[in-house]
């Protein structure tokens, strides 16, 4: 059968505002055969109707995001993670854009889940994937997207998850300014609950030494409080540098290894 009879069915799926559908789902619902319909999509794929985001997985490409080869990745992603069967939140610089920390947008979309997981493009987006134990123990939101919802970290949460993921976050002093731009959407109760979710001392004294370096005070001393009932030890503010020299915060209990300088 020829591929417009898929693509009048894709046209079906999109009047319904459902913009995403399995390999499976277009060979049931277009009676096409398997081989039928992967070739059909080859060639809806290269005329920038659909995106292959994984091989069994296709995103539906609306006309006023032909050029950029998909639609952005808030549209699809809970479809996506659900296909994938992976627990997910939308975190990090995504989430902190979010809450209203625009701060250098990311280039990439940034998902954690409970495994690594490779890399993944819909057109010109790249969805980066970050593996951590705590994927289905953090606090979450379901927000609003132009096709349903998807869940994000709350602003507490992302706050948390920049300095325990600071590499993929751009690194120690871009996370102090997100976070100085988080910091008026933050509640103390709800950040140390979110600490305590986690249990990572050492990136909650990081945390606290950056809260109280933004002045936000009331949410460091929240944030100490916690710490200095788990006997903290010291440890260095960043990690993977050499500390034996550095001189030692002694209310966060961090050894200052590389001056933290807030971006503007």
């Amino acid at each position: 059968m020829p591929a417009e009879t898929l693509e009048h069915w894709i046209d079906r799926l999109q009047a319904g505002g459902k913009y995403t559908f399995l390999r499976s789902e277009a060979v049931g619902g277009s009676g096409l055969s398997a081989e039928a319909v992967k070739k059909a999509l080859q060639r809806l794929a290269r005329r920038g109707r659909v995106a292959k985001v994984k091989d069994y997985f296709y995103v539906v490409v609306p006309l006023e995001y032909l050029r950029a080869g998909a639609p952005p990745a808030s549209w699809f992603i809970h479809d996506l993670m659900a296909a994938m069967r992976l627990p997910y939140y939308v975190g990090l610089l995504t989430a902190a854009g979010i809450h209203g920390a625009a701060h250098q947008q990311p280039q990439e979309f940034q998902v954690v889940t409970d495994r690594p997981v490779r890399p993944l493009t819909a057109g010109r987006t790249r969805i980066r994937f970050l593996a951590s134990k705590y994927a289905e123990r953090v606090s979450t939101l379901d927000v609003k997207t132009p096709t349903g919802a998807m869940r994000v970290s709350t602003p507490e949460a992302t706050a948390v998850d920049l300095v325990r993921f600071a590499r993929a976050a751009g690194y120690l002093d871009h996370v102090a300014a997100v976070i100085a731009e988080l910091s008026p959407a933050l509640d103390a109760k709800r950040l140390v609950a979110a600490v305590r979710r986690v249990g990572d001392v050492p990136n909650a004294q990081r945390l606290g030494f950056i809260l109280d370096r933004v002045h936000a005070r009331h949410l460091a001393d929240a944030v100490r409080a916690w710490i200095e009932r788990h006997e903290p030890r010291p440890a260095p503010l960043r990690s993977g540098r050499p500390a034996m020299h550095a001189r030692e915060d002694h209310r966060w209990h961090v050894l200052v290894n590389g001056e933290l300088e807030v971006e503007a």
